[in-house]
């Protein structure tokens, strides 16, 4: 088995695919990318032509597989783990890709918005961009306190895709706009997200990379 998977260490997207890599301890090649050295970039260009990581290369099965979903999608159905990130029953399955959609959509989306915001050129802010992003990721951190009471992670008592979106995506939401006090479910959630050794793991990986956020000072602990 050769799987590569074209990545940046700090990328929150990349980290939801290494937390589903490192939670069924599935073997892996990491192929570090830098889009901002022109090597690197073309490199990945040309692999995937549309820019955006991670990409996985499956090399045993000539497959080039982008997309955070589908990539932990296809290792549920071509290495499967002890632990299935994807759950057989089918209501359950289709609940839990709702609530990865709801991550990465509703928490990523904003935050993102938000760092882009601080990274444009002088004068180029848009404010009002800005508090539409908080005032969404507010409304999802409402939604979350409702659904996850009385559960362990996202869909209850099991780790699946869903707790692999929701770790990186709130561990930069949070920084940039915090749960508060008035989010205590939310926040033991994503307390019990960041001990849990996958997550932990892909953290302390990512570390060296902290300079690279707007902000840098948010990330610390």
């Amino acid at each position: 088995m050769t799987l590569k998977l074209h990545l940046h260490p700090f990328a929150s997207y990349c980290q939801k695919v290494i937390i589903a890599f490192y939670e069924n301890g599935t073997p892996f090649e990491a192929c570090f990318v830098d889009l901002g050295e022109e090597v690197s970039r073309s490199a990945f260009l040309a692999l995937w032509p549309i820019g955006k990581m991670p990409v996985l290369q499956d090399e045993a099965r000539g497959e080039t597989i982008p997309e955070t979903s589908i990539i932990i999608e296809y290792l549920e159905l071509h290495y499967p783990g002890a632990a299935r990130l994807i759950p057989t029953d089918p209501d359950m399955a289709w609940r839990t890709r709702l609530r990865d959609r709801m991550f990465d959509l509703y928490v990523q989306g904003p935050m993102q918005a938000i760092v882009a915001d601080r990274i444009r050129p002088d004068g180029g802010s848009d404010p009002a961009s800005v508090v539409a992003a908080r005032a969404q990721l507010r409304t999802v951190y409402g939604v979350l306190e409702k659904d996850l009471a009385g559960k362990t992670w996202a869909m209850g008592e099991a780790f699946t895709l869903a707790d692999c979106a929701a770790a990186p995506a709130l561990f930069y939401s949070d920084r940039l706009e915090p749960f508060g006090d008035d989010h205590p479910i939310l926040a033991g959630y994503f307390k019990r997200l960041m001990a849990r050794p996958s997550v932990a793991r892909t953290v302390e990986e990512a570390r060296p990379y902290r300079h690279l956020f707007p902000g840098p000072e948010l990330l610390d602990d």
